[in-house]
């Protein structure tokens, strides 16, 4: 018995308490549940004949691959099951599918409409790359299993998605194609003697019938075994009215075969047995070169998966114990040794390391943690162990809505994609009538030519290559960008972003550093700096920041926390002061009643707007460039002013540069004075400043500047910023993948590095040039290859060499785009 069983439920993991313990035998053996709904769960698993689902053992053993059809599909109906791979908590459900069969974007055609009819399905979304579907279903009125059931009936096997099933599903694919390839090849190889032995004049003698015979029973089996898929492919297609891209390779066959069957039956003609075998086996190379080299230009996406550790080390009353990831709870303490990866997002407890999150934020760094400090999942553990209460686990984790992002942008179809989906139905259409022409062209003057011909254009046609154009480039695009910390939640963001013509930037936290400080105060007394050596706060002063500092304690404003952290730094936080009355407007201030008296702080405009007269005799801070002014009021009047400053991060203006240097118009946007904000763009190389703005009035900034003609890329930091950053035609938010930030913003940095701004545009603008290269590609091929096919200059297996090479060139092409990342790095 495993470590996990013996210490919590065979299903779910949790902890056993003896008094409900429940036993029963399943799958062969007795187990131990938590729950008699554990046990009936896991009977309807092995009932189901998948009892992979716990084949996820600290060695490393995982999901099984996905069944072709399972006979009991309704044990995905569960919530037990369901929660395992989405959110259960309303009958608006989503999840990932695993989705085998696909390979070209006819089945993504095919697979979308045929959900898109079932009523209670809102969204059907296929990842060719991925060869994932993102389902969207209202569980009160379809059940999933009626889901898998109807794409079971399209020519398609589903299982909720599993990166371990889907890895060793696609093993499974692989292996299999390469066991036909293989085949196809023996058969070719002893095919190429017999052709040599009737090229070199056995046609003519009297075992010319004989080898005929013995060509005959080498393709047979390789039309069979090796050009099996095409012709399900094919008939898959016929039977829903679609034209599969795999009909036109299946009749090609067909025709070759046939034609030589009837030459080997008359004795008159050539026969072209080894033209068939030879491009099934050319086909067979092609397609599986391709399997290996989107695999490889996608890898990012993997390489993220495989941050997440299969198996954790729980600490359970003073007691180690390996248990599966998926038995993680909130609230276990771990313990992460050196050189392991966190398993899940938490908080230090005990010791301290260096965690290298690297290939999760693209942070080069490896980071200090110690006790209170958080950990994410998928970070390497430095040299020191650690004791971690969990916080969040699998897809609530920072890494999994990364991963959940990823997929997401790589399921969703940009604008540029729907020409490919338009025209992909109708190409497989255009190739029939072409191949149709092309055999009644010739067939008077030479039947055998018409055969070939008709065959060539068949295959040398396929729509793979203008398929790929665009989900090849976007898969590239989004996992290696995830990489680098840049999250792009749908591929039209990386179209819109390529045409952005004006980047503006929020000021607090997003330009600065969010930390700002008080560096000043301005009374009818004078100057009192806080940074000048032997200066001292005097009673008076001392009075009016300790109320300040018990007003403020209520607002989350950078400002308000640099108030209250100044007055705990100078012992002025007096928690004993009464406040009520408090009213706080963004942007504008704040005012309540401190311990009897009234307190307002915030702009000039807002202490006259409460009827408070401004003190004349104040000096204004004319040597204090970049400064943000607060005006304090007390009982009716203004008596001082409080200068605070927050420094520009040190990427700023080299962010702004890159910038202006690509050509763009660069704006701040700031609540702060304009001269203030006017300062702050001048040290940043003269770019407009957009000032004196309150928080609502942003969005109405951003829809000013569209309506001029703009299309406006809008960065901020994802709280206060959210209405600007949904009306832009871009919004990017700095921070750690927030909620917040992720729900606004179409692409989030993870980090707050400036920089990733003009990389992300400089991404966006390689990946659209990339597809009009791939678009372009894959019409000039068949511009130049079809005329020449329907000439009869090029042969069938000319035709299969050159069909999946067309393809591996939108591929190689794509993966060109992952390089652009690691040279900015």
């Amino acid at each position: 018995m495993s470590a996990s069983q013996a210490s919590g439920c065979f299903h779910c993991g949790l902890p056993i308490t003896q008094p409900t313990t429940v036993r029963a035998q399943v799958g062969g053996g007795e187990r131990l549940f938590c729950c008699q709904g554990c046990a009936a769960v896991c009977r309807a698993i092995y009932d189901a004949g998948l009892e992979g689902f716990y084949q996820r053992t600290p060695d490393g053993d995982i999901f099984g691959p996905p069944p072709e059809l399972p006979r009991q599909l309704e044990f995905y109906d569960l919530d037990e099951v369901q929660q395992e791979f989405g959110d259960i908590s309303s009958d608006e459900r989503e999840m990932q599918l695993a989705v085998e069969g696909i390979h070209c974007a006819a089945c993504v055609w095919l697979i979308e409409n045929g959900l898109a009819a079932m009523p209670g399905v809102s969204e059907a979304r296929v990842n060719l790359t991925g060869r994932r579907l993102r389902l969207r279903w209202d569980n009160s009125r379809l059940r999933l299993s009626r889901i898998l059931r109807r794409l079971g009936e399209l020519g398609y096997a589903a299982v909720p998605f599993d990166p371990g099933a889907a890895e060793l599903g696609l093993q499974r694919r692989n292996r299999a194609l390469l066991y036909r390839l293989a085949f196809a090849g023996f058969a070719a190889m002893n095919l190429m003697w017999i052709s040599i032995a009737l090229y070199a004049g056995a046609d003519q003698g009297e075992f010319r019938s004989l080898f005929h015979w013995v060509g005959w029973l080498l393709a047979t089996p390789t039309l069979l075994y090796a050009g099996g898929p095409f012709f399900v492919g094919a008939w898959r297609g016929l039977r829903h009215w679609h034209l599969d891209m795999d009909l036109p390779i299946a009749i090609g066959a067909a025709i070759t075969y046939c034609y030589s069957l009837v030459v080997t039956l008359s004795g008159r003609g050539d026969v072209y047995w080894d033209t068939l075998v030879n491009f099934l086996f050319v086909i067979l190379l092609g397609r599986y070169l391709e399997a290996m080299s989107r695999r490889q230009a996608v890898s990012a996406t993997q390489r993220l998966l495989d941050l997440q550790p299969r198996a954790a080390t729980v600490l359970r009353d003073g007691e180690e114990a390996l248990v599966p990831i998926r038995a993680l709870r909130p609230g276990d303490l771990l313990l992460i040794r050196p050189g392991e990866r966190v398993p899940a997002d938490g908080l230090v407890e005990q010791g301290t390391s260096a965690l290298d999150e690297s290939l999760l934020t693209g942070e080069a760094e490896p980071l200090a943690r110690g006790p209170g400090q958080p950990v994410v999942a998928g970070s390497l553990n430095g040299a020191g162990a650690l004791r971690v209460r969990v916080t969040a686990v699998l897809r609530q984790t920072q890494l999994g809505r990364i991963l959940q992002l990823v997929e997401e942008a790589q399921a969703s179809k940009a604008p540029i994609q729907s020409l490919a989906d338009q025209v992909v139905p109708w190409f497989v259409g255009a190739t029939l009538a072409l191949a149709l022409l092309t055999s009644l062209i010739w067939w008077q003057a030479d039947p055998a030519t018409a055969v070939l011909a008709a065959t060539s254009v068949l295959i040398i046609t396929c729509p793979c290559a203008f398929g790929l154009a665009t989900p090849m480039a976007m898969a590239v695009a989004t996992g290696s960008a995830a990489r680098h910390g840049i999250l792009i939640k749908q591929g039209g963001a990386l179209e819109r972003l390529s045409n952005v013509t004006q980047v503006v930037f929020d000021k607090t936290g997003t330009l600065t550093l969010g930390r700002p400080s008080l560096v000043a105060l301005i009374d009818a007394r004078g100057l009192w700096r806080a940074n000048e050596p032997g200066t001292r706060l005097d009673a008076t002063r001392q009075h009016w920041l300790a109320r300040v500092a018990a007003l403020e304690q209520l607002s989350e404003h950078p400002l308000a926390r640099a108030l209250t952290a100044f007055a705990r730094e100078h012992g002025l936080a007096d928690m004993t002061l009464e406040v009520t009355d408090v009213r706080l407007e963004p942007g504008r201030g704040i005012v309540g009643r401190v311990d009897g008296q009234t307190l307002a702080l915030g702009s000039a405009a807002w202490l006259e707007s409460l009827g408070m007269a401004l003190d004349k005799r104040l000096a204004s801070p004319t040597d204090w460039p970049g400064v943000t002014l607060l005006h304090l009021g007390l009982d009716g009047r203004e008596v001082a002013r409080l200068l605070l400053r927050d420094d520009l991060r040190e990427d700023a203006r080299t962010a702004v540069d890159a910038l202006i240097a690509a050509g763009l118009q660069v704006s701040l946007l700031s609540g702060d004075r304009q001269a203030t904000a006017s300062e702050m763009a001048k040290r940043l190389g003269g770019i407009t400043a957009i000032a004196e703005v309150l928080p609502e009035g942003k969005a109405a900034e951003i829809s000013r500047l569209r309506a001029s003609g703009q299309r406006v890329a809008m960065v901020g930091d994802g709280v206060n910023d959210a209405p600007a950053l949904v009306s832009a035609d871009v919004g990017i938010a700095l921070g750690s993948g927030t909620d917040v930030s992720m729900a606004s913003a179409d692409i989030v940095l993870t980090g707050n590095e400036l920089a990733r701004v003009p990389q992300a545009l400089a991404l966006a603008q390689r990946t659209l040039v990339t597809i009009r290269q791939n678009i372009g590609l894959s019409i000039a091929y068949n511009l130049v290859m079809v005329p020449l096919a329907m000439a009869a200059l090029i042969t069938p297996l000319v035709a299969a060499i050159a069909m999946p090479l067309s393809s591996l060139a939108v591929v190689g092409n794509s993966a060109r785009i992952g390089g652009l990342l690691k040279k900015a790095r």
